[in-house]
């Protein structure tokens, strides 16, 4: 009995008080009138369903018309938006909304298999129908296993602009393809009814007649392509217009190959047709026999190539879909069954990774997904990874005016092959990597320099300081620039170093300090002068507060030598004796190293400064005396000569312009770390604190380049025992074991060996320079010149270095000559005055 003519049944679904919301106009308003139809059948089988109490059936009924009413309304949406071109007259925009509702329309019965849910043969329990709608990319005959399983499709059915719409059955007693083994069911053509008696659509095939089931598409494919010889494959897929005249000639190398028939497929403006042309030279580039002579398969895949560069820049996305698989079979097999060169696999990635790179920028997303990734896997590809050629077309430079989705593409590219492959034996390096990077940041879209800005970040992270070699000096000026300040600081953040912002905090805090240290000692020495003077009672506290803190000098630095300062007018201080403890003067104490000494009057003071303070020394170049600790910033900022010094951003010290290559080529330098204190004169960092850096400068294990270090150990005897020495008592002791001799005589040791060299160094520049022009003037054959030539350079080269060495050894002399007075009378002091004089002539030279 039928159920449909039971009367339960027809209560149920024709209920007079009961409307459904298929039968809404709004449905059909919004829906694909095809579709609705079809959702209707559905509805009035899962209504069936339930009264036969199949509640599986009628769960994969209700989810199957869930999914057919969002596809309903994309056709819906499409249609209005072909009515639309045709109304403009884009008759081109119309045909290709026209495919892309037949694809999606077959696509969906396919995903759904809404043949088996109609049950058109009858109430069949197939295996589990799996109802999530699975959404390709290409249409079914663009499946992914036509090309992984390395065959060409089946025939292709009728063109899109030659089709019918599928047309569906009147006669409902007509059999339809059944889901088994059997590949193609006979049924007549019927005239197209309206959509409420329709059938579902199928494929039509223009050779036989004979209507295969979409469902069933993708199992017949490798059965067809097994079965049909290649002359009929030819024949089935029709021919294209004819080629231009210009196309014939560019294309003279295919043709040739592959034939003109096969290639004005590839030149067609169907794309179909080209898709089929592509598929054709994968099928026979695949079949072709090993035995082939190597020169006609190089040959062949030249002219692949060819048509592979083409197919790339297809805006149907089939085509280009089948250009790639293509090129990743002849990258992969074809190359590694032929044994071709690597020139000619560089070539042939050469010519197509330019192509691949603009459609990586494609406005489709799957477009640029797609490209983006053959690229990386192409620089996997076992015959192309050793070439390193995808590495060395990235790096390539392009055009500021390039488009912005390009260029960020381009960048993204580079920046997954670097997180992949990394430095070691990927073609990548700092040296083609930074440029390319430094010229993408002045692009004008940030979209594209914030990739080159990460792979920066990367690369500092990997390899450290090269990477600043590419970029501008870290100064203020650069930092005004936003980009290059959040590169910098950034990177002072993997240095550990506290960022500019960190850096005036803290200062402005010592400087917060520093004021309110200063206010109290200045009420604490205005308490003492009340104390002196009898204003104010004496408090035991207040003094031994002064004798613990460190105390600081109001007066200002003397830059100038003191012998030509003239004397102090007041009367010298009485040195104070222990009984005068209430009667303590703050004024005696070094500000700087903290020594006490009844002679540190305001002049005495400042001879300490110029001549014995382990924490100061003379400035070589404007003789002015400055902290050690702020000796670079001297250099670079207030020295008479600071415009002849560079700051080393490895070091932080000041080096001289003229030798700033050579010393950043050569990388010899000590580092500075964050956190801590560079010393200028032994290069080591000190660890941060006062008491550190004092102690660096003036123990006895402290700075070895520090020579006043020195003379805390062997200078004569404090002030408060040398007042009970008689006046006519010199001292007389000879030094010649004592530090302070032994340094002497090294330093005069160092002068006059490097004087030596230097002018040895000068006489033999000189001999090689006349010897050279003599040799110009005889005729000699340039073979010999050129070696003496090359001995001279390097000549110059080492005298540069003595020249630089002379200086240095000089002003170190000198200056511990000058602070070593008292020792005047010892012969070490005299050999050194002897060293000073025979290279003074040299060092005004120089």
């Amino acid at each position: 009995m039928d159920i449909m003519k039971d009367p339960i049944v027809d209560g149920y679904i024709n209920k007079p008080d009961y409307i459904s919301p298929l039968d809404d106009l709004a449905f059909d308003m919004y829906q694909d009138p095809e579709i609705a139809q079809i959702i209707r059948k559905l509805e009035r089988k899962k209504q069936e369903a339930v009264l036969q109490e199949r509640y599986d059936y009628a769960k994969r009924l209700k989810t199957a018309i869930g999914e057919l009413q969002k596809v309903g309304e994309k056709l819906g949406k499409m249609e209005v938006e072909k009515r639309q071109a045709v109304e403009n007259e884009d008759y081109d925009k119309a045909k290709i909304k026209k495919i892309q509702m037949d694809e999606l329309r077959l696509q969906s019965y396919k995903d759904l298999h809404v043949n088996d849910l109609l049950e058109l043969n009858g109430p069949r329990h197939p295996v589990h129908i799996d109802l999530e709608p699975v959404r390709h990319p290409t249409p079914p005959r663009l499946n992914d296993d036509i090309y992984t399983s390395h065959v060409t499709p089946p025939p292709t059915p009728p063109r899109y602009e030659d089709r019918p719409l599928p047309s569906l059955i009147k006669n409902k007693e007509v059999k339809e393809p059944v889901v088994d083994n059997a590949t193609h069911v006979d049924s007549s053509p019927h005239p197209a009814t309206p959509y409420e008696e329709r059938a579902l659509p199928v494929h039509t095939s223009n050779t036989d007649g004979e209507q295969p089931n979409p469902i069933l598409y993708e199992e017949v494919v490798e059965e067809y392509v097994e079965t049909v010889p290649d002359e009929e494959y030819e024949d089935t897929i029709g021919e294209a217009e004819p080629m231009t005249e210009q196309d014939l000639r560019d294309a003279s190398q295919p043709i040739e190959v592959f034939g003109e028939p096969l290639v004005s497929k590839a030149y067609s403006k169907t794309w179909s047709y080209r898709e089929d042309a592509l598929l054709a030279v994968y099928k026979r580039m695949s079949e072709l026999p090993s035995s082939t002579p190597k020169d006609e398969s190089k040959y062949m895949m030249k002219a692949a190539i060819f048509l592979v560069k083409r197919a790339i820049d297809d805006k149907v996305y089939a085509v280009f879909k089948a250009a790639i698989h293509l090129l990743r079979m002849i990258l992969t097999e074809y190359v590694a069954r032929f044994k071709i060169p690597k020139q000619d696999i560089v070539s042939a990635c050469e010519r197509t990774l330019p192509n691949l790179l603009h459609k990586a920028g494609d406005t489709a997303v799957r477009n640029r997904d797609d490209a983006k990734g053959f690229i990386l896997e192409t620089a996997n590809f076992p015959d192309v990874k050793p070439t390193y050629v995808v590495p060395h077309e990235l790096v390539k430079p392009f055009k500021m005016s390039i488009a912005p989705r390009i260029g960020q593409s381009h960048v993204e590219i580079l920046e997954a092959l670097y997180k992949d492959h990394g430095l070691n034996k990927s073609g990548l390096s700092v040296e083609n990597m930074m440029p390319f990077c430094v010229e993408v940041l002045n692009h004008h879209s940030a979209d594209v320099r914030d990739p080159a800005e990460r792979i920066i970040k990367m690369l500092y992270r990997d390899v450290g300081a090269p990477v600043k070699d590419y970029l501008p000096p870290d100064d203020e000026k650069s930092r005004k620039n936003t980009l290059w300040r959040q590169l910098f600081e950034y990177f002072d953040k993997v240095d550990g170093k506290p960022s500019k912002e960190d850096l005036k905090r803290s200062q402005m805090d010592q400087e917060h300090e520093k004021q309110a240290e200063i206010e109290a000692l200045q009420k604490q020495l205005q308490q003492l002068k009340d104390m002196q003077t009898g204003k104010a009672p004496v408090d035991e506290n207040i003094l031994k507060d002064a004798k613990n803190k460190k105390t600081v000098q109001s007066k200002d630095k003397k830059k100038a030598d003191p012998k030509s300062k003239s004397k102090s007018k007041l009367p010298p201080r009485k040195p104070p004796t222990p009984d005068d403890d209430n009667k303590f003067d703050i004024d005696n104490v070094c500000i700087f190293c903290d020594e006490r000494n009844p002679t540190f009057t305001e002049e005495g003071l400042d001879v300490h400064y110029w001549k014995n303070c382990p924490l100061l020394k003379r400035c070589y170049y404007c003789r002015q005396v400055v902290e050690i600790a702020s000796y670079t910033d001297h250099l670079l900022e207030d020295c008479e000569k600071k415009d002849t010094f560079k700051k080393c951003p490895r070091c932080t010290e000041a080096v001289s312009k003229t030798d700033y290559d050579s010393h950043i080529a050569e990388k010899a330098c000590t580092p500075a770390k964050a956190n801590s204190t560079h010393c200028p004169l032994c290069h080591i960092n000190v660890s941060p604190g006062d008491e550190s850096w004092k102690n660096h400068l003036m123990s006895k294990d402290g700075c070895k380049e520090n020579p006043r270090r020195l003379l805390l150990f062997s200078k004569h005897p404090p002030a408060q025992q040398q007042t009970k020495i008689p006046k006519k008592t010199t001292v007389t002791k000879p030094i010649e074991n004592s530090v302070i001799g032994d340094e002497l005589k090294r330093r005069a040791a160092v002068v006059d060996t490097v004087a030596s060299s230097f002018t040895s160094l000068t006489k033999d520049v000189k001999y090689l320079e006349g010897d050279i022009k003599k040799l110009r003037q005889d005729g000699l054959e340039e073979s010999k010149i050129t070696r003496k030539v090359n001995v001279l350079m390097d000549k110059k080269t080492s005298k540069k270095f003595m020249k630089k060495k002379l200086v240095e050894a000089y002003r170190d002399l000198e200056d511990m000559v000058t602070d070593s007075q008292d020792f005047a009378e010892t012969e070490p002091f005299k050999d050194a005055k002897r060293s000073l004089r025979q290279s003074k002539h040299l060092v005004h030279v120089v």
